[in-house]
């Protein structure tokens, strides 16, 4: 049963949310501010977080990169407006998926579910494997269609933090943040150049790739070829 977080200070939607979830089989638990929220994503360590961005005692986007800075946890985020530029600022802050108001616990459901999918794909041991490609940080092996891939380090980190988050648009900022661990920004063409080193390794290329796909204006996503 999916432990789910629901941060969210509307006590109607809150109760509604939490009672719609748990007809539909997830464990959950609510906080009604940003920083109840927090304590409790530590301290309960959830499958998935819920964060509503309107929060009385802390913007909803500062406490998701709050989260971002102790958890790997997937948060899916509520927001009231939809488009291009809310999609990357949210995906630039760390967040899993977005909902847009209004929506009901249903809808919701589907995206918890979809993103849980996601992140299961990873398995305990942290190995991840997409397709023909198969990753195991552990032993910093990795291996596509049983061949093995002459990765340097960062080409590795790289690759792995993508292929963890199978099907997720990924901005080059995030990248730049955690896997460059530069947390303000820096040279999208550092991302640029080591993609397409990824690229020639996967034996593709930006014409036509196979793995490693360019959403234009927004990020990269790794998905296993059609």
């Amino acid at each position: 049963m999916p432990n789910v977080l629901l941060i969210e200070d509307d006590a109607q939607i809150r109760t509604s949310l939490t009672r719609g979830l748990r007809d539909r089989g997830h464990a959950v638990l609510s906080a009604p501010a940003a920083l109840d929220g927090l304590r409790l994503a530590v301290e309960e360590r959830p499958d998935l977080i819920v964060l509503d961005l309107g929060l009385p005692d802390l913007d909803g986007l500062d406490l998701l990169r709050m989260l971002r800075a102790v958890s790997r946890v997937p948060v899916i985020v509520a927001t009231a407006r939809d488009g291009d530029a809310e999609m990357v600022r949210l995906l630039d802050a760390g967040a899993d998926d977005y909902v847009v108001k209004p929506f009901t616990a249903t809808q919701l459901d589907a995206r918890i579910r979809a993103v849980l999918r996601r992140s299961g794909e990873s398995r305990a041991d942290g190995s991840v494997t997409v397709g023909g490609l198969r990753m195991d940080p552990r032993t910093r092996e990795a291996t596509l269609d049983g061949a093995p891939l002459d990765l340097s380090p960062r080409e590795f980190d790289l690759l792995h933090y993508l292929a963890a988050r199978p099907g997720e648009v990924v901005t080059k900022r995030e990248l730049l943040t955690h896997v460059w661990q530069v947390p303000y920004g820096g040279a999208d063409k550092t991302v640029d150049v080591h993609l397409s080193w990824l690229r020639r390794k996967l034996g593709e290329t930006s014409a036509e790739p196979r793995y490693l796909q360019t959403v234009r204006g927004v990020g990269v996503r790794l998905a296993a070829p059609s």
